[in-house]
């Protein structure tokens, strides 16, 4: 039998963010699973017809909010229009929630939401700018104002503008599995999967790399994480200092080399646990973590599972080894 695509609405309150709507049709669409499409994805709004955008111009969509009903995933594109969206968003939303869908907002159609009472007493997230207004609008939410997306249960809020790519990348992930979701991050030519603090994984997200001096490097590095990378090796491949070094990547990851280094080397040791049946030791070997020890201490305070027990839960491998190569490229 075919693969049945996951069915995705995009709603568009207007004066809708383009570029908000855009990101979910652009990721989605490029999900290819078993050689058919991993998703469906649908534009839709209260009146199909010509709709005003944020930047002054026109977009004509076909598609009403009947749309929604048949959507597995729900996702409200930013709005210029804050307050008393129109009800009978308010409505479609209400219900995909209480058939258990997915529901979700990039920018500030986290406010869609939580006018539809689907934030209360949930922690949510949105472009950082608007939080204050949002969190004094709807006490009732416990805003997360420093991350990228978080999820609560089925509900997703994003930050603004590329942190919506970072939750599609993060529901690909969750949908199926970590390597298709890397794939379309390099279909796309964006950073790999993000963290974003939802509730099971309490990690700070890394923010957005800001410069491209030490591109060059971080590209080396994913290659050779089954390498013990050393601050002294990172430096000798940019041809800098290590002091010049640590100042420049900081400059342009927020981090140090050695937190954006260990970052990729859990999130490779996560891309095996889900895409390989390799034993413990050499998962830790293959993403230079060392040992299975030393996997397992790093991926319990990342995630809060053991690897046996990530595996368990988001393995998307059917039986026998698999032959991996230490790049992530």
């Amino acid at each position: 039998m075919p693969r049945v695509p996951h069915r995705v609405a995009v709603i568009a309150p207007s004066p809708v963010s383009m570029f908000n709507l855009a990101i979910p049709e652009l990721l989605f669409e490029k999900v290819e699973v078993d050689g058919g499409r991993g998703y469906e994805v649908v534009v839709c709004t209260p009146d199909p017809g010509p709709v005003a955008t944020t930047g002054g111009l026109a977009l004509h969509i076909d598609r009403g909010l009947d749309s929604v009903r048949d959507a597995d995933t729900v996702v409200v594109a930013g709005t210029g229009h804050r307050y008393a969206p129109d009800p009978r968003t308010i409505d479609a939303v209400r219900e995909a929630a209480a058939a258990d869908r997915r529901v979700t907002s990039i920018c500030s159609g986290a406010f869609v939401l939580a006018e539809a009472g689907l934030l209360d007493g949930r922690s949510a997230t949105t472009y950082w700018q608007l939080a204050d207004e949002l969190r004094e609008r709807h006490p009732s939410l416990d805003l997360q104002g420093d991350v990228l997306y978080v999820q609560d249960g089925q509900v997703l809020t994003s930050s603004g503008y590329a942190a919506g790519i970072d939750m599609c990348l993060h529901m690909i992930r969750t949908d199926y599995g970590a390597a298709v979701a890397n794939e379309v991050a390099r279909l796309s030519l964006v950073a790999p999967v993000r963290p974003g603090g939802q509730t099971q994984f309490t990690q700070t997200p890394l923010p957005p790399e800001r410069g491209t001096a030490c591109a060059d490097t971080r590209g080396w590095a994913m290659r050779n994480l089954d390498k013990p990378l050393t601050l002294t090796d990172l430096a000798r491949h940019a041809g800098v200092s290590v002091r010049t070094l640590t100042r420049r990547f900081h400059a342009e990851s927020g981090v140090s080399p050695l937190q954006w280094l260990l970052h990729q080397r859990i999130e490779r040791a996560k891309e095996l646990l889900e895409t390989t049946t390799l034993p413990m030791d050499q998962v830790a070997r293959s993403c230079g973590l060392g040992s299975a020890d030393s996997l397992r201490a790093h991926l319990v305070r990342r995630t809060g599972l053991t690897p046996s027990a990530y595996r368990a839960q988001y393995s998307r491998l059917g039986t026998g080894p698999t032959e991996v190569s230490s790049s992530v490229a």
